[in-house]
């Protein structure tokens, strides 16, 4: 296989991984949205977090 055409793959390879990241994205923060409005979490929960 030659420089420029092993080049060429992963050019082609990055950018189809680039894609599904960015679609994969978009997705997921449709869900999220879908769901409604944002709520907190209780605050008894955050202090089992935080201490």
């Amino acid at each position: 296989m030659s420089q420029r055409s092993s080049g060429k793959w992963v050019a082609i390879v990055t950018g189809a991984i680039s894609l599904l990241l960015g679609i994969g994205y978009l997705v997921l923060v449709q869900l999220l949205d879908w769901r409604g409005d944002w709520q907190p979490a209780p605050l008894g929960v955050l202090r089992l977090l935080l201490f």
